[in-house]
């Protein structure tokens, strides 16, 4: 099923298109924005996103054009992705970034110092398809990769393997043969609006959320944001199927994804309380704690995440920071969220069943 703009939404349901006017590409939203919707704490948002892979300049700026040629009828290319690609929308190629959020929600009585709660409810594919893409000068092997030209793209198609969605991608230019792999669907970017009137570039991520990648923000999750400015201005957007942790090759699969999202403010006290002093994002799903380090070396990101990660056991759990480093050298996983965005990511997977 094509999820288009407004089709198949529930009723009763807060619902957020992504139309024109109610999203930002390139650039994430800042205190200056206008909120687009105004909820309140508690509240759920039914969110559309559109994936910035086969609307951008060096793809031709034509999803038509673009997806047909992969064989995908006018039909089943969203009519929101076409009207942004046709529309005046400000934005700079080459300068500013590719992403495109949906936002900012207000949520009401969020103030600077306390955390917003936004919990990914359900993710529903609005296409049955994705691209993975590779672009000159960028990724892990940036000397190397697309090996000729400026963007190397792969088509991918969404198939079903016992019983189950997965992802479908050739194993060469023009091949029958494929490789399946199994999809999870998330949203790359979740943020709050930072403060001032200048609004930060898409693709580094900071304290204030944005193009994290981290590929656990799944269904069932939440990301806990230290609130910037009034009102949080909070926004979604880089929709992915599916990625591998380090998202080497610059891009995950990306495609659109149609979210509900639930909105919590947390006061300060309450947040302390849970987190200690959070300076930056931390994610929580029903296995782990999620603590994150940024940094443009990625040896000084994993620094932060540990510390983020200590202060974190010593505020939920009451562990001495000593015994807490101990801990996390025998029991957790440091993992890559991505090295592609500039800003290197790095996430900790503590496990809560270990503090039962």
């Amino acid at each position: 099923m094509i999820l288009q703009p407004g089709t198949a939404v529930p009723v009763g349901a807060t619902y957020l298109a992504s139309t024109p006017e109610h999203v930002r590409w390139g650039r994430l939203p800042c205190e200056a924005d206008a909120p687009v919707l105004s909820v309140e704490s508690g509240s759920q948002v039914v969110i559309d996103t559109i994936s910035h892979e086969g609307i951008l300049e060096d793809q031709g700026r034509d999803p038509l054009a673009f997806f047909g040629s992969h064989g995908v009828g006018d039909g089943e290319v969203l009519e929101d992705a076409v009207a942004l690609a046709a529309s005046d929308h400000p934005r700079t190629w080459g300068v500013d970034g590719p992403h495109v959020v949906t936002g900012p929600i207000e949520v009401a009585g969020a103030e600077v110092g306390d955390l917003i709660a936004m919990h990914v409810l359900e993710t529903v594919p609005r296409v049955p398809y994705g691209v993975v893409s590779n672009r000159h000068g960028k990724g892990a092997l940036p000397g190397e990769f697309p090996q000729d030209g400026e963007v190397f793209s792969v088509f991918c198609s969404v198939g079903e393997r016992d019983g189950r969605a997965v992802g479908v991608l050739p194993v060469a230019p023009g091949s029958e043969r494929t490789v399946a792999f199994d999809l999870h669907p998330f949203l790359g970017t979740m943020g709050v609006a930072v403060a001032g009137s200048e609004r930060p570039h898409s693709v580094p991520p900071g304290p204030f959320g944005g193009n994290l990648d981290i590929n656990l923000l799944t269904s069932g999750s939440t990301l806990y944001l230290p609130v910037q400015v009034a009102g949080a201005l909070a926004y979604v957007g880089d929709p992915h199927f599916a990625q591998g942790d380090g998202e080497v090759a610059l891009t995950a699969m990306e495609a659109s994804l149609r979210v509900r999202v639930g909105f919590e403010v947390i006061a300060r006290e309450d947040a302390l309380a849970a987190f200690g002093e959070l300076v930056g994002p931390v994610a929580e799903t029903a296995e782990y704690l999620v603590p994150t380090g940024l940094d443009l070396d990625l040896d000084v990101a994993v620094q932060h995440c540990v510390r983020a990660a200590i202060a974190l056991l010593q505020a939920r759990f009451g562990m001495d920071p000593r015994h807490a480093y101990a801990y996390l050298s025998a029991a957790t996983d440091f993992r890559i969220s991505q090295v592609v965005d500039v800003v290197k990511g790095v996430h900790a997977t503590i496990r809560k069943s270990d503090f039962a």
